[in-house]
């Protein structure tokens, strides 16, 4: 966490002894690799992008995923959503704004984290 409160996966990644490297990916914008306890991220990603697959790619790493499926992907991205939104935050957001493509920028992740989180919620 920052000193904001806000979810902060490059200090989580330093806290768990993860290696967040910087390079070209051809078909993934991360990947978590295991055996050197490295995440790599494609380079020249805007920072909300960067955010959200750091810590989509943690969530691998916290949930103990060794290998890439369809179930895996799913439940990091579940993982990573409950992290980087916080209820009150999206609460005060929505308020303010009612363009959901705001609540991306204010919350500082992706169209697709915001949806995952908003589908954990009951309706």
């Amino acid at each position: 966490m920052t000193k904001s409160g806000a979810y902060d996966p490059f200090e989580h990644a330093e806290r768990l002894g993860i290696e967040v490297v910087f390079g070209r990916l051809r078909s993934a914008h991360g990947l978590w690799v295991p055996d050197h306890r490295t995440i790599i991220l494609k380079r020249g990603m805007r920072v909300l992008h960067e955010r959200s697959v750091l810590a989509h790619e943690l969530g691998h790493v916290c949930l103990g995923h060794e290998e890439s499926n369809s179930r895996n992907e799913f439940l990091a991205d579940r993982w990573a959503a409950r992290k980087l939104i916080a209820p009150d935050h999206l609460a005060e957001v929505a308020r303010v704004h009612h363009d959901p493509a705001q609540w991306c920028i204010e919350l500082n992740v992706t169209p697709h984290m915001l949806e995952t989180y908003l589908a954990l919620q009951p309706a």
